[in-house]
């Protein structure tokens, strides 16, 4: 993420470590602009303070949230996820997304979805979601479809391995431009991943080796500079080549 440098918000505290109490934002400046608040802040007055430690982050235009490594997901609307499902009632599934809570995701929130074409999922299924609401007072609503109604890339993932992450790493890999073990990675070897904000990670590929290659791989990188994962990777690789 990069700051805006005609953004009211002070220039150090982008991508720097902020603590509960802290005044990252002043609205009176910002007349006639929306601004999208996501985790770890809130509205008070005319400025907007921080309630959770973590890095802020700043998203053009004007998106801001702090972000933490927590094992505990707290659901953000538009956060894409992995849930797994874990019951179906007649009208949703719900699915764990591992949040405080369970989340529903309706019958009818796939893309043509009819009451004729209702899926079925089994017990355990992963799915690839989409929240769209989440509030402190009810459970959190997901979808199968982007916000114009189409499947995109969500929908359920089949085969593969599924691990679980700090919801910093999750955050790191989903970051633009490509997180450099992901880079490092796809330049050695054939895969695809599904990330999930919640911590989840999915990877499949032809060969089980590369599935837990690749695991391996985005594991040990939570802690290691972008220069330190592209050596990981080469050393995995090789450890790899060499058995």
């Amino acid at each position: 993420m990069e700051a805006d440098l005609s953004n009211p918000c002070p220039q150090s505290l982008i991508n720097k470590n902020v603590v509960p109490g802290d005044v990252v934002l002043d609205l009176s400046s910002m007349v006639n602009q929306t601004v999208k608040l996501g985790v770890g802040l809130r509205q008070e007055c005319d400025s907007l303070s921080v309630f959770k430690a973590g890095k802020l982050r700043f998203l053009k235009p004007n998106k801001y949230w702090v972000e933490s490594s927590h094992k505990r997901y707290v659901p953000s609307a538009e956060d894409t996820v992995l849930g797994i499902v874990v019951d179906s009632k007649p009208d949703n599934f719900l699915v764990d997304i591992k949040g405080p809570s369970l989340a529903f995701l309706p019958v009818l929130a796939f893309e043509g979805g009819t009451r004729r074409n209702i899926p079925k999922f089994e017990v355990g299924t992963l799915l690839f979601v989409r929240v769209v609401k989440a509030n402190n007072s009810m459970n959190p609503e997901l979808s199968c479809t982007d916000a114009s109604g189409k499947a995109a890339e969500f929908g359920p993932l089949k085969d593969g391995y599924m691990f679980e992450t700090s919801t910093g790493l999750a955050r790191m890999l989903r970051r633009s431009p490509t997180c450099p073990v992901l880079e490092a990675l796809g330049k050695k070897m054939s895969f695809e991943t599904a990330i999930g904000l919640n911590g989840r990670v999915w990877v499949n590929a032809p060969a089980p080796s590369t599935i837990i290659l690749v695991s391996n791989a985005i594991i040990n990188s939570e802690f290691l500079s972008g220069a330190q994962q592209r050596i990981m990777v080469e050393k995995l690789v090789q450890r790899f080549s060499d058995a």
